[in-house]
């Protein structure tokens, strides 16, 4: 083996370290990799997060739910604190944090019937959803209810615009992450660290993007 992508959830110090320790090259993805002395390839989800939340803002958008999952996968944590970070500038906003136990469709589904069954005066107007599958799952529970109306009622912006964002019965509002650069990036680096062992390690992190669709644009 000449040497590995990796794109881990929780912390995978030791493998690295044992990596390392075999001479094999290894590049993080979806990871930032400072401190770990390895190449990495990122988005800022600090960032993504913070663009969600602003434009569900700047469409008049003031009591934001965000359905997150779980807070120990460093691309959900940044999110919501790109998401808390943008709030804060606005004082007349207000952030709930609703707490998925996934990332599924499923766990979005839920979140969406626990909001769909609140009153009007206690239901928030906008929903950023950490990915799409979440995103995905809400916008059925809303439409099923046949009271709400997206984005009329409750507006719903996801993340990572998968293929299905734009194809969902109110195709979704998403902020999308440049995928195919990031994954030939990610190569260049590994062939790299193959060639030249001792190369210092490059932290390489793109920008992402809003896709304005019909989730949030009447």
């Amino acid at each position: 083996m000449h040497g590995v992508l990796i794109s881990p959830l929780g912390d995978v110090t030791e493998r690295l370290e044992r990596l390392r320790e075999r001479g094999t090259p290894a590049v993080l993805v979806d990871r930032r990799g400072e401190g770990t002395g390895f190449s990495s390839v990122a988005v800022d989800d600090v960032a993504g997060g913070y663009l969600a939340v602003r434009h569900l803002l700047d469409i008049g958008r003031r009591r934001i739910a965000l359905l997150a999952g779980p807070l120990d996968i460093r691309q959900v944590a940044d999110r919501v604190t790109g998401a808390r970070r943008e709030i804060a500038e606005v004082s007349d906003s207000t952030l709930e944090i609703i707490n998925a136990p996934g990332l599924t469709v499923v766990d979005g589904r839920r979140g969406g019937e626990e909001v769909a069954a609140r009153t009007p005066a206690d239901r928030p107007d906008g929903i950023f959803a950490v990915n799409d599958l979440l995103a995905v799952g809400v916008l059925q529970a809303l439409v099923m209810t046949g009271s709400l109306r997206v984005p009329d009622d409750i507006a719903l912006v996801g993340y990572d615009d998968i293929d299905f964002a734009s194809a969902v019965v109110v195709p979704l509002t998403s902020v999308r992450q440049p995928s195919q650069l990031i994954g030939s990036t990610a190569i260049d680096l590994l062939l790299e660290a193959v060639a030249d062992p001792g190369l210092d390690p490059r932290e390489v992190v793109f920008q992402p993007e809003l896709v304005v669709r019909a989730s949030t644009a009447r």
